[in-house]
């Protein structure tokens, strides 16, 4: 299998701020014009909350509180001709906003604070069931503790 083709680590994350997330249309390929959680590749030496909380303030000016993984999902793109393009593992995770406010730049081309029940229409794969799960656990971690 060429090198290109060769599964890439990235990490995501739903950025929740007054119970609503944060999502950015993505500007470039892979997936460009789709809705998407900020993310991209883990660096070497670097940790999947690292890249996760670098991914968030490179993409969308955002600084946020990691709080744990969401799940995983495989991107799997194929050419035209069926042939393997390109193949991504997404650990996403849920944060907590902390500062600033999101802004456009070359990986996002939009970005907004969504209901999680209330996603757009164009997103990425499997989208939904990530955002459902990071919704949980950030809910999880605003609850008080039971004594």
């Amino acid at each position: 299998m060429p090198e290109s083709t060769r599964p890439v680590l990235a990490a995501s994350t739903a950025v929740f701020r007054e119970g609503r997330v944060l999502l950015a249309r993505r500007g470039q390929n892979p997936s460009r014009g789709l809705w998407t959680l900020p993310g991209g590749r883990v660096e070497p030496g670097e940790t999947l909350a690292q890249a996760a909380t670098r991914e968030v303030m490179e993409e969308v000016g955002v600084a946020c509180h990691v709080l744990g993984v969401a799940g995983a999902l495989d991107i799997i793109q194929r050419d035209p001709s069926g042939a393997l393009a390109a193949h991504f593992v997404v650990v996403s995770h849920a944060a907590r906003w902390v500062a600033f406010e999101p802004a456009v730049g070359p990986e996002a081309a939009e970005v907004g604070w969504f209901l999680p029940t209330a996603l757009p229409e164009e997103t990425t794969p499997g989208l939904a069931g990530i955002v459902e799960a990071a919704f949980l656990l950030a809910r999880g971690a605003d609850a008080p503790d039971a004594a």
